[in-house]
Parts: structure tokens; C-alpha cells; sequence
């Protein structure tokens, strides 16, 4: 039983497919499919329903997979452990981040974190709140950048910042006139939002019940539509699909911004919500979550409000 072979069987489990396996491990399938074979037989035990679309895990491989995951994460534990002895801001930090605070946080981070650790380069994965706990978990991430509430044993929560959350209107907009301009507005307004799974939504609609409506019989009661990112989002508002509500970090001073789009703040007290940097508790490189962290609170996001060390 090797490594490669524990590595193989997950990448198997999480595609489903040896070749794609296969192509995400960069060895040609034959060898993966042998290693896997090998695996199964010294254990005894068929990990996977093999089919001729996908592969299937049985349930005995559900338990050994998943042990599988948390020998190789205690090994990656070992790697950090020998960089932690030397240098904890060397080497490669793998770094989380939702859709919605990925694409407008980390242009700014990373030339912030360079000055601070340029020895430390970023591998970046942008996903939902879901699998980026997952992938936490399992020590495939070290740290992660999501919205509160994120409540995880064993994983440890640092509050970032506050974001206000504010209106973007198609620049003709009877909306754009009203001040102050409330959150229960966009409600009669045809409203621009994320799919479901994207937890920027649910915040949206746990601010303002009244946005989440269903379409009338004669199709009267404007109706919300759905996009992508918030970046597609904002280009249907400048076309004037719609309107839309966005954390503010996300509107954009872009060519929209004078001639198709208006930007409104809300009325006291302003929808908001709270980022925040998550990381297991057992992470063996401390300096470097810290480095992270003075780099987020160095970035010129003007209209967010930073979080001081024991404050909120």
C-alpha cells in the first residue's frame, strides 16, 4: 500500500471516472486503473461499482476512502510540520474564497501578501461555502475567506471586516430619485440575484423577505431573475434587465458606472455582512494565517469597515 495508491482511490471517488481520474493525478489511466486494482486486492475489498458512464463507490469504500482522506491529510500535516520548523511564510499557502468576495478581495491581497511574504505564493480556489468546508477539513485547503455564520469543530473563526451591502440601478431608474432608499424597494422591482447554493442570496433574502416572490397568473408581480456571478449580474442591470443588490466590494467603478448604472446606499441601519478567515485549529503555520490577516486589513477596500484584534 503506497501513497499514490491512497491519492489514485480518492481521485477516483471524488470524479467518478478513471479517466478523469486519471488525467487530474497526470498518470495515463492504464497505471491508474492497475494501482487502484492492486489496492482493492491487498485490502480484499471492491472499493468501486465500475459502470461504462461512471463509477460508482460501494459502501465499504465510503469508510475506507474516507480514512484514505485523513491518512494523506496527516501526511500533508507532516510536510507542514518540516516547513514550519524552517520557515512558516515559505512555500505555497492553499487559500479559499466564495464566489462573491474572491474575484474583489484578492486582487488587492496579493500584491499585499507578497510584501509581507514573498516567498509564500497563493494556490486559490474560488467555491461555495459548502465544499470549501469540506475541502478544509480535509486538509486540502489551509485557510479559507467566507461570510459569517460558518461554525465548524476544530476550525477556528477570525472576523475580517464588514461589507455594506448597497443597490445598483440601471441608471434611469425611478429608484435612483428615492431617498433614503430602502431595502424593501427593491422588492417591487424586477430583482437581479445569484442561483441558489450561493450563501450572498441567502443573505439577501434573510435581510429582505419580501424580495424572495413568485411570478402572478397574469405575470403582474415583477419577478426575480437569476445570474451566474455578480459580475454577470451587473452587466444585466447596465442593460437594464433589472435591478440588483450587491456587497460593495462587488460594484465596480467601471465604464458602467456614470452613463448605465446608478449606485444607491441604503438607509440605516445598511444591510451588511461580516468576512471572515477560517483555518483548522491544528494549522501548524500560525505566522503565516497572521500574515494573511495583516495583508487583508492593509487592502484599500474604502468601503468596508475593518475588523481590529478583539473587536466584534
Amino acid at each position: 500500500m503506497t501513497l499514490s495508491e491512497l491519492r489514485y482511490v480518492v481521485a477516483v471517488a471524488d470524479a467518478r471516472h478513471f479517466g478523469r481520474a486519471a488525467a487530474a493525478s497526470h498518470v495515463s489511466q492504464p497505471s491508474l486503473s492497475v494501482a487502484v486494482r492492486k489496492f482493492e486486492e491487498e485490502l480484499g475489498v471492491t472499493l468501486f461499482e465500475r459502470g461504462r458512464g461512471e463509477v460508482n463507490v460501494t459502501p465499504a469504500g465510503e469508510q475506507i476512502i474516507a480514512q484514505a482522506r485523513r491518512v494523506l491529510a496527516e501526511v500533508e500535516q507532516l510536510r507542514s510540520v518540516a516547513v514550519q520548523s524552517q520557515d512558516q511564510l515559505s512555500g505555497p499557502l492553499r487559500l479559499g474564497a466564495i464566489y462573491t468576495i474572491g474575484p474583489y478581495l484578492l486582487p488587492e491581497l496579493i500584491p499585499a501578501l507578497h510584501e509581507r511574504a514573498p516567498n509564500m505564493p497563493l494556490v486559490i480556489d474560488e467555491n461555495y461555502t459548502g465544499r470549501l468546508r469540506e475541502r478544509l477539513k480535509q486538509g486540502e485547503l489551509d485557510a479559507i475567506l467566507i461570510s459569517l455564520p460558518f461554525e465548524e469543530p476544530g476550525v477556528v473563526t477570525l472576523p475580517l471586516y464588514d461589507e455594506p451591502f448597497m443597490a445598483v440601478l440601471p441608471a434611469a431608474h425611478p429608484l435612483k430619485d428615492k431617498e433614503p432608499l430602502r431595502l424593501e424597494d427593491m422588492a417591487d422591482a424586477t430583482l437581479l440575484m445569484l442561483g441558489a447554493g450561493h450563501c450572498f442570496r441567502d443573505q439577501v433574502l434573510e435581510r429582505c423577505p419580501d424580495c424572495q416572490r413568485t411570478v402572478t397568473a397574469d405575470g403582474s408581480t415583477p419577478r426575480n431573475l437569476e445570474g451566474s456571478s455578480l459580475e454577470t449580474i451587473r452587466h444585466m442591470v447596465a442593460s437594464g434587465m433589472g435591478v440588483t443588490i450587491l456587497p460593495c466590494t462587488a460594484v465596480g467603478a467601471d465604464r458602467y458606472a456614470q452613463r448605465l448604472l446608478a449606485v444607491r446606499r441604503f438607509q440605516d441601519p445598511a444591510p451588511s455582512r461580516r468576512v471572515a478567515l477560517a483555518w483548522r485549529a491544528s494549522f501548524p503555520r500560525p505566522e503565516a494565517i497572521e500574515a494573511l490577516r495583516r495583508a487583508v486589513l492593509s487592502t484599500p477596500l474604502t468601503c468596508v469597515d475593518f475588523i481590529q484584534p478583539g473587536a466584534g
